[in-house]
C-alpha cells in the first residue's frame, strides 16, 4: 500500500480496511494480511497506559509505539497520530517532531480539526509529509466537546463540518477520517470529496473503516460506543486460556514430558549433569 493507492481504492470503489495497532507482536501478526493500513492511534495512551483518554499521549510514546509497529509490520502502511497540543505550538517544533515520527517508521501522521491548522497541513505536504485529516467526534477536544458525543446533528453543524472537510482536502490531506458523525452526512461528505473516506462510527457509505483493535477483538470490558462489533471474545478467550495453565501447573500436568529437554548423562552423578 502506498499513499496515492488510497485514491485509487476510492476511485474503484474498494473499501479501506484500517486498524489500530501498538505493538511488535500484533503488528507481526497483521503483517501478511490483507490489511490496507495501521494506526499508532494516540488512544494507545488508553488502550496501553491506563489513561482515562488520548491526551496524555506524547511524542515520546507516539514515536516508541511506531517504532515497535513498523519493526512487526513489515511492508504495511502506517500512520501515526500527532499528540494532543503538539501540533499547535510552533512550525519549527511541529516539523522537529514530524520528522522524528516519520524516521521511527510512520508513512503518514494523522491530526485532527481544521480551523488552524490549514497551513501547517499544507507545509507538511509541500515537504514529502502524507497527512491524514479528521473531523467529527475529536478525542483531543473532549473537553471542548463536552464529552463524547456525535457531532454535526444538526444543520449548522453538518455545514461547518463539510466546509472543514473541503478545507483540508484543498490543503493537502490524502485521507479523512470521519468519527461519529450521522450516516447521511458521511455519505454526502464521502461523495463530495476526491480523498477518501474512512469512517470510524460513520455509517457504511466511507470509502473505508477503522476500528480499534482492542474493540474488534472484544479485549475491552468498559462501556463501547453504539460503533463498535466485537468480532470475538477475546477477553474471555484469553482468561480461559490462563485458567487453563494454572490448573495444568497445580495439578502436576505441565510440563509434561513432551515440554522437558533430556539428556544422555547419568542423572545421579553431578560430574555429568548439564548446565
Amino acid at each position: 500500500m502506498k499513499v496515492t493507492d488510497f485514491h485509487k481504492m476510492k476511485q474503484s470503489g474498494n473499501k479501506i480496511t484500517m486498524l489500530t495497532c501498538y505493538d511488535y507482536t500484533s503488528a507481526s501478526l497483521l503483517a501478511d494480511m490483507e490489511l490496507d493500513c495501521l494506526l499508532v492511534g494516540d488512544s494507545v495512551a488508553m488502550t496501553m497506559h491506563g489513561y482515562q483518554d488520548t491526551l496524555s499521549a506524547t511524542i515520546d510514546m507516539m514515536c516508541y509505539h511506531t517504532a515497535a509497529v513498523r519493526r512487526g509490520a513489515g511492508n504495511q502502511f502506517i500512520v501515526t497520530d500527532l499528540p494532543f497540543l503538539s501540533y499547535r505550538k510552533s512550525l519549527s517544533e511541529t516539523m522537529t517532531m514530524v520528522q522524528a515520527m516519520m524516521q521511527a517508521g510512520a508513512n503518514a501522521v494523522k491530526l485532527e480539526a481544521a480551523a488552524g491548522n490549514l497551513e501547517m497541513i499544507r507545509y507538511l505536504s509541500e515537504s514529502g509529509v502524507p497527512v491524514m485529516g479528521h473531523l467529527g467526534l475529536t478525542p483531543q477536544f473532549v473537553n471542548a466537546l463536552g464529552g463524547y458525543k456525535v457531532q454535526g446533528k444538526t444543520e449548522q453543524a453538518a455545514k461547518q463540518l463539510a466546509k472543514d472537510a473541503l478545507a483540508l482536502e484543498k490543503a493537502g490531506c490524502f485521507a479523512l477520517v470521519l468519527e461519529c458523525v450521522p450516516r447521511a452526512l458521511a455519505k454526502s461528505i464521502t461523495q463530495t470529496l476526491a480523498i477518501p473516506t474512512i469512517g470510524i462510527g460513520a455509517g457504511p457509505d466511507t470509502d473505508g473503516q477503522v476500528l480499534v483493535w482492542q474493540d474488534l477483538l472484544g479485549m475491552n470490558l468498559a462501556h463501547q460506543p453504539k460503533f463498535v462489533k466485537k468480532f470475538m471474545d477475546g477477553h474471555g478467550a484469553i482468561q480461559r486460556a490462563i485458567q487453563h495453565y494454572l490448573h495444568e501447573v497445580k495439578a502436576g500436568v505441565f510440563p509434561d514430558d513432551e515440554h522437558c529437554y533430556r539428556s544422555e548423562c547419568v542423572a545421579n552423578d553431578p560430574k555429568n549433569a548439564v548446565a
